[in-house]
């Protein structure tokens, strides 16, 4: 005869039965992500990578850049390396650095993505009026914006602050996105870096100097369109010029630089919040993925409850 044993569950009561169903909570919650509030990531400033020596670059895509320096009716003398991805005509110019075309694909690559981090960054101070004629203007550090479109005659610009300073010239959709200087003239703090300075413009920069002013362009040019310089005799220009089209340099002394930062202190991330599973955000505390998204356990999905990384390294 074959015993059948029947096992009945003894019922839990009172502590018992509070420490039972908060060990079942703890258990659950650790089934779900947390919910994470959301923050505001300083994004380190914008690098020019691989594009960071040249004083000149025309980074037109599929070899088409251009950088010519017109000898009529005063070669320019430039202190800093010449790049194009097509080709460089030197004319009479004297260039104190070296001369590369094409440069490499990394250097195109760095320059567009440069560009493309600081039409991300927003504005901290925003200037509507379009056009400045025999003024006086100062602006202090952070991320100046302009619109539409803007330009300086016979304007002076002082810088105040500790830098850096970002410009940024069409930030809108209207306008030409142009920026135009004749006789602009710009003066930083003492002992200030011409790379902390930087214009970001979406189309064309023109830049022109008389002999009778003799004015000075200070700062890193990134243009969406070609860059004409023209600076007379005594006209300078301190930074670089930096375009996605051609280049052109008449007269004048062309400085370079080297270094500084892009960034102008604004913010190219506006949310951060790394909860397993939550999705893209765009940002990386700490540089956990090593600057490669399919390292990240959270900007290709994750899985709740599971934190280990998707698809980065093999795990």
């Amino acid at each position: 005869m074959t015993a059948h044993l029947t096992y009945a569950r003894p019922r839990v009561r009172g502590p018992k039965l509070l420490l039972t169903t908060a060990i079942a909570l703890v258990l659950a919650i650790g089934m779900f992500p947390m919910a994470v509030p959301t923050a505001n990531a300083a994004a380190p400033a914008p690098s020019l990578g691989a594009a960071d020596n040249f004083a000149i670059l025309s980074a037109a895509d599929g070899g088409g850049g251009a950088v010519t320096c017109v000898n009529e009716p005063n070669p320019a003398i430039i202190i800093g390396d010449v790049g194009s991805s097509g080709v460089i005509t030197p004319g009479a110019c004297t260039i104190l650095g070296s001369q590369i075309a094409p440069v490499s694909a990394a250097v195109v690559a760095a320059f567009d993505s440069a560009y493309a981090a600081l039409a991300r960054v927003k504005c901290t101070q925003t200037i509507t009026t379009e056009a400045f004629t025999d003024t006086t203007l100062s602006v202090d550090s952070g991320v100046i914006c302009f619109p539409n479109e803007v330009t300086f005659t016979r304007t002076t610009l002082t810088l105040t602050g500790s830098g850096p300073w970002l410009f940024k010239v069409g930030t809108g959709t209207a306008g030409s996105g142009a920026l135009t200087g004749t006789n602009f003239n710009m003066v930083m703090p003492a002992g200030g870096d011409a790379c902390d300075v930087t214009w970001w413009v979406r189309a064309g920069a023109t830049m022109t100097t008389s002999n009778a002013l003799g004015t000075h362009f200070i700062g890193t040019i990134l243009a969406g369109a070609a860059i004409t310089v023209t600076g007379a005799v005594v006209g300078t220009f301190n930074g670089r010029a930096l375009a996605k089209a051609a280049v052109s340099i008449t007269g004048g002394t062309f400085t370079g630089c080297t270094g500084g930062s892009l960034g102008g202190g604004g913010n190219d991330k506006e949310k951060c919040n790394q909860g397993v599973g939550n999705g893209p955000e765009g940002c990386d505390p700490g540089n956990s993925n090593q600057g490669d998204r399919t390292r990240s356990n959270d900007e290709l999905g994750g899985t709740p409850g599971s934190p280990g990384r998707k698809g980065g390294n093999g795990k």
